[in-house]
């Protein structure tokens, strides 16, 4: 079974070497109780370590049944350990940390055992030497006795066929020896026992064979095998064969010992926990660097989620643009901007104009082009990438949105809103202009109209507003009022919804400039939320303006009668929810105070695109419904120019002809009578008496004093204005003169002004029987549009980066497509701002890196404390390598112990910085008035926690690999 042949152990001590054993040749029954006796000194213990594996012979021999042992690596001799070997030590080296379970449980979980197994077999041998009812007892609980009766069930636990025993009655008294003494002559029957003592009495009493060492060499033994004649190990017949030796690797892989990572955790834990304060000191000591780490991050985070929520409202507000007419605007800035920096090149003794505007004209007239959205549209609808970058993309269409609100007064145009017009703020032109400058009015904050689409991204909404009334719209005939952050309502607003009369401000603008005293409701009105939420408006799409008559196509908005039964039988919208902007929102992504979802325009569309009106266009494109002449076309267009010189020629000459006769028209008779002027004939129908009377009613004193108050009125006198009846825009004289006038001369003014018009419209219409519009124009005067075409996308980025891939994903397209194809986009936040989030985090990484420091020394600390527990444990590693234990689980052991305080730095770390960030708030509240609100993010809390792990683990590799190289026989010797 064992045999040692000629073992020869020196040690050198400086420059000498000292032999502990001399050519040591004996042989071992399977069973039976062997006690080495001799002097101290005599290499007994020496002996006992090379036939246990812990120390290594010099030279000769040690064959286990039957195998040399020569060429053994240490895993071998750690798996011989642990199957073939129990130690009882003479001062029991138990480990201190450990329950009694715990310790004799230590060797199998070496071998891989279950723990349910471990569990039982750890309890049969503590009953097997009668301490089954001393199991979660801490060897520092117990007696001398009891302690060695557990190193001897730890030795017996794993089920060795060697039990080797140093001086295990060294340290107890008569009684206790005799008992352990008894234990071990029982179990001798089984098993090999070699029992190391200085007692010779004990020897002689209970053991089998004693042999006795001198100086290292065996002097005596009492029942040798085959007088220690040791046969020598004869060599296979044959060599092994590849089976042969793929089995043997194999059950050397069964026998291998290895500690669970687990395992070692444990341990660690177990000895951390008896130095709680110390552990706890460290611990804190190596959270300070995570703590400034996570309190930097915790506000750089608080900032970066004001600056996404800022940017995430600023880019629900201003998003890309892409219109079907564009001009690059960048290009522009950047053309003045260089004219501006060029440096002149002409002398400075004179002052020279500057061509800005010229270039400006140019640059605008190069840049501007038209963009093919129906080809880009479905370019983006196929774009995958486009959803996670996007909160929401928007198409909007030229279908105006016609909205009117009833009353017992009569119809009301709510949208698109004429306030600003019929106040005499902005002519109709103007008003058309800001139309049409789309979301740049909006931008600037200038928008005229009060409806405006809701963003289709109901979380961003949900952000954004809080529903303070009713809820947020689900139907295309549903719409939500957004009020203000102090639940208010521009009066602006209130007018162009008809909650207030908005006739009370007609020619208000004209009337206040022209000096006259004027009153505004400046009464604050409450409305209720039930009020508000009663609201209803009729949309009705533009083809419903419109009636057939006599073949052609008649507008009828100014038929009274006609647009009350068009409003009635219009499609009612409903006011479902009122919104309040959130506290914490820097923008809103509803630019006016009435929202209406996407699905109102599709449906919209749909009505416009299959009216009757519409149908008929398309199927005449070449005729004009509205006259129902043919629209000008490049082979007709000669034949329109040579009827329009016509046209003028005659008209030249029948000027002439009427200045050359005194037969004028009636209509220059008209004018006169109108003017004043005394030169002209009494018209037809007036006698010489009532044309006296109208001097003498005009407060003229003579016929020239009139005709000159006449003249110098209609000089500068707004005609639309008389012909339909508004004289709000008239100035004091023309009010004056207008006064003046009798019933008759006032109907001869209004028929003077019909009978032009229609005599300019006869020209425009005879002059070659060609309609002055054309197909595009109708088709946009009556709203139709295509869904797959169209007037313009709006595209808002999630964020400043995602808007970036956004670009990146439009410049991929201009990329794919020809010159004609390409698109032009309008950007207007990356013209007004650069990106903070870049300088938010430069600044972070800054402050990190100073931090990281502090970490660093906190790491470094930590190894230097991890060394210091490698001292303190140098007799646990002795014990852990007797169990069989190799150098990696040491180690193992070690960095567990390392992951455990660097965990527990982490997490106090992140604790402490959740708990300070409580002030932290609350000093940033008192300070600013920024929603600011520092947070640690749980992701950065978990790499935070696994930075400490990690740079605490690296920290205590030095002192890990240290206790992995200690000597076991010098660590038991430790104390």
């Amino acid at each position: 079974m064992l045999s040692l042949k000629d073992i020869k152990k020196d040690y050198v001590v400086g420059d000498s070497t000292v032999s502990a054993l001399k050519g040591v040749s004996i042989d071992f029954r399977e069973n039976e109780f062997v006690s080495i006796l001799g002097p101290s000194g005599c290499g007994k213990t020496t002996l006992l370590n090379i036939i246990g594996g812990l120390d290594r012979y010099t030279s000769g021999d040690l064959n286990i049944n039957g195998k040399s042992t020569k060429d053994f690596k240490d895993c071998d001799w750690d798996s011989y350990r642990n199957h073939s070997i129990g130690f009882v030590f003479q001062s029991y080296n138990l480990i201190p940390h450990q329950t009694v379970l715990s310790n004799v449980e230590l060797a199998l979980t070496l071998s891989g055992v279950s723990k349910s197994e471990r569990r039982e077999r750890a309890v049969k041998a503590l009953k097997q030497v009668g301490l089954g009812d001393q199991l979660h007892k801490k060897p520092n609980q117990m007696s001398g006795g009891q302690m060695q009766r557990v190193a001897i069930a730890r030795a017996l636990v794993n089920e060795p066929d060697i039990l080797l025993a140093d001086e295990p009655t060294g340290a107890l008294d008569t009684e206790t020896s005799v008992q352990i003494m008894e234990l071990l002559k029982s179990i001798s029957k089984d098993k090999l026992i070699i029992m190391v003592t200085h007692n010779p009495e004990l020897a002689m009493k209970y053991s089998s064979r004693i042999i006795k060492l001198l100086d290292g060499k065996v002097i005596d033994d009492s029942d040798p095998l085959d007088k220690n004649v040791v046969e020598p190990i004869k060599k296979p017949e044959k060599e092994p064969t590849k089976a042969d030796k793929k089995a043997a690797k194999k059950e050397r892989k069964k026998l291998k010992t290895s500690m669970s990572f687990l395992t070692a955790l444990s341990l660690s834990r177990n000895n951390l926990m008896t130095k709680k304060a110390r552990t706890l000191l460290t611990s804190f000591a190596g959270s300070i660097g995570i703590i400034g780490i996570a309190l930097i991050l915790s506000i750089s985070n608080g900032v970066q989620l004001y600056i996404d929520q800022v940017q995430s409202d600023t880019l629900s507000s201003y998003p890309l643009q892409i219109t079907k007419t564009t001009a690059s605007i960048g290009e522009i800035m950047n053309t003045m901007a260089k004219n501006h920096e060029d440096s002149a090149n002409h002398d400075k003794d004179k002052v020279y104009s500057q061509n800005a505007m010229g270039e400006m004209i140019n640059t605008l007239m190069e840049e501007t082009k038209v963009n093919n959205l129906e080809k880009f549209k479905k370019y983006l609808d196929d774009n995958s990438d486009l959803k996670d970058l996007t909160s929401d993309v928007q198409y909007t269409y030229a279908t105006t949105l016609n909205v009117f609100t009833e009353s017992d007064s009569g119809v009301m145009q709510v949208n698109p809103s004429t306030l600003l017009e019929d106040m005499g703020y902005m002519s109709s032109t103007q008003m058309e202009a800001m139309s049409m400058s789309g979301s740049m009015g909006g931008m600037m904050g200038m928008g005229t109209d009060v409806w405006s689409e809701m963003i289709d991204n109901e979380e961003l909404i949900d952000k954004q507003y809080d529903v303070i009334a009713g809820r947020l719209p689900e139907k295309y005939n549903e719409v939500v009022l957004v009020v203000d952050k102090n639940n208010e309502i521009n009066d602006y607003v209130l007018y162009s919804l008809g909650l207030l009369d908005p006739s009370s401000l007609n020619g208000i603008v004209r009337r206040a400039m022209a000096g006259e005293d004027i009153s505004v409701d400046s009464e604050q009105h409450v409305y209720t939320y039930d009020e508000l939420l009663d609201l209803k408006f009729k949309v009705v799409p533009t083809p419903d303006f419109y009636k057939k008559k006599d073949g052609v196509w008649e507008d009828m908005t100014g038929d009274e009668s006609y647009m009350k039964k068009a409003v009635a039988n219009g499609t009612e919208i409903s006011v479902v929810g009122i919104l309040r902007p959130d506290e914490d929102a820097s923008s809103a992504s509803i630019s006016g105070a009435i929202g209406y979802r996407h699905d109102l325009m599709t449906y919209l569309i749909d009505e416009v695109d299959n009216s009757e009106i519409v149908k008929e266009q398309i199927a005449n494109p070449d005729i004009d419904v509205f006259t129902g002449l043919k629209f000008k076309t490049d082979e007709n267009a000669a034949d329109i120019d040579s009827s329009s010189e016509t046209v003028s020629d005659s008209t030249a000459d029948t000027e002439s002809k009427a200045d050359k006769t005194a037969d004028s028209s009636d209509t220059d008779k008209k004018a006169g009578l109108v003017a004043g002027d005394s030169s002209m004939e009494i018209p037809e129908g007036m006698t010489e008496e009532q044309y006296k009377a109208l001097m003498e009613q005009s407060g003229a004193s003579d016929t020239g004093e009139l005709a000159d108050m006449g003249m110098n009125a209609m000089g500068s006198m707004d005609m639309s204005a008389i012909q339909g009846g508004d004289m709000s825009s008239l100035t004091e004289t023309q009010k004056k003169y207008i006064a003046s006038l009798s019933d008759e001369q006032m109907e001869l003014m209004k028929q003077m002004l019909k009978e032009q018009s229609d005599t300019n419209a006869d020209q425009l219409a005879n002059s070659g029987k060609y309609s002055t519009s054309n197909y595009d124009n109708n088709m946009k005067t009556l709203g139709y549009s295509v869904v797959e075409d169209p007037d313009s996308i709006n595209i808002y980025p999630v964020d400043f980066a995602s808007k970036e891939k956004i670009i990146d994903i439009i410049d991929d397209y201009n990329d794919s497509v020809g010159e004609e194809d390409k698109i032009e986009y309008t950007d207007y936040v990356g013209l007004m701002m650069s990106s903070i989030t870049s300088i938010i985090n430069a600044i972070s990484y800054v402050l990190i890196a100073f931090v990281a420091i502090s970490l660093v020394v906190s790491s470094i600390m930590i190894g230097i404390i991890t060394y210091i527990s490698v001292l303190e444990r140098t007799k646990e590693i002795g014990i852990l390598r007797s169990i069989g234990a190799s150098k990696r689980d040491i180690s193992r052991v070690f960095n567990a112990e390392t992951v455990i305080v660097g965990f527990v730095a982490g997490a106090l770390g992140i604790i402490i910085s959740y708990l300070l960030t409580i002030p932290i708030n609350m000093i940033i509240a008192h300070l600013t008035d920024v929603p600011i609100r520092a947070s640690i993010p749980v992701s950065a809390a978990v790499i935070l926690i696994a930075i400490s792990v990690c740079l605490t683990l690296i920290a205590g590799l030095f002192p890990s690999r240290v206790a992995a190289k200690k000597d076991p026989v010098i660590a038991l010797r430790t104390e």
